[in-house]
């Protein structure tokens, strides 16, 4: 590609790595994804792998994001506590060699309930600075771990983690609905009955259970288990927000999981703005800019 870098951004996650050739104006010049994330490495591997970028991309400063910084990765870096905002970030990104800086999660540790999360809040604060969304907003950012992220004037104020795709996919592969929920998921009727089941349920555990009751009893179709218990999850996930009718949801990503969750949103009486994914290097390069 054209142009020249002027630092590697690196979204460095758990399964995944994607780095990106960077130019000064924040323009990405190159990059390359592939599958060494901190789950493939250990300790003393990281400084081969990043000589590896460098050869790949080029021999420049790195800023990286992610579960690099985690108790997991290379080196960890400590949470900056909510609220927290890209300068907050910047300044608490340390350099852990030589020319390779690590960018800090975010944890809540003032509310009752504690929560962390790493790489998620580059892409919120991205989008922000961008203009892509507004600097008070409520997002939603689908994945395994699903965050509901809550700013006000630029910055992470609160945020809640939720495990409803690593519970499904628990279920899947595990207990007594294992075997029930190979097929697609994906919108449709079964999905939306599921959907309406999950945001009425007062009892999750239950509700789920009537997925195999439903196929035993010729109540529910084999092929839509998968759907109907994804919409379940789904659907409680969703309802526990009691903000969606007084604000637009940002939903990050435009993907089948985030369609989905637009499909939940809007059926549990919210507005979804899908604000495509894309913004992890725009989150990266605004505190490239503010480094020290």
């Amino acid at each position: 590609m054209g142009g020249r870098a002027a630092y590697l951004a690196v979204d460095w996650g758990t399964t995944n790595r994607r780095a990106y050739g960077v130019a000064a104006d924040g323009t990405v010049v190159d990059s390359l994804q592939d599958d060494r994330g901190v789950l493939a490495l250990g300790p003393d591997d990281y400084p081969a792998a990043v000589a590896d970028l460098r050869q790949r991309l080029g021999a420049y400063e790195v800023v990286a994001s992610g579960m690099i910084g985690s108790s997991r990765g290379w080196r960890e870096v400590p949470y900056v506590t909510a609220p927290a905002t890209l300068e907050h970030l910047a300044s608490a990104s340390p350099e852990v060699a030589p020319g390779f800086r690590i960018i800090p999660g975010v944890a809540l540790t003032d509310s009752k309930r504690p929560d962390v999360m790493r790489g998620e809040e580059i892409q919120v604060l991205g989008a922000i600075c961008t203009g892509a969304a507004p600097p008070t907003a409520l997002f939603c950012q689908p994945g395994t771990h699903n965050k509901w992220i809550a700013t006000i004037e630029g910055a992470i104020a609160t945020f809640t983690t939720v495990m409803t795709g690593e519970i499904f996919a628990l279920l899947r592969a595990h207990g007594v609905l294992a075997g029930m929920l190979d097929t697609r998921v994906a919108d449709g009727a079964a999905f939306r009955r599921g959907l309406r089941r999950g945001i009425a349920s007062q009892n999750l555990a239950a509700t789920l259970f009537e997925v195999r009751a439903g196929v035993l009893l010729d109540r529910l179709a084999p092929a839509d288990a998968a759907a109907y218990a994804s919409g379940i999850l789904i659907g409680a996930d969703v309802a526990t927000r009691e903000d969606l009718a007084s604000r637009p949801v940002h939903l990050l990503g435009d993907g089948p999981l985030a369609i989905l969750y637009a499909v939940a949103i809007a059926e549990a009486g919210g507005t979804p703005i899908v604000v495509p994914d894309g913004f992890t290097t725009a989150g990266i390069h605004a505190i490239w800019s503010h480094r020290a």
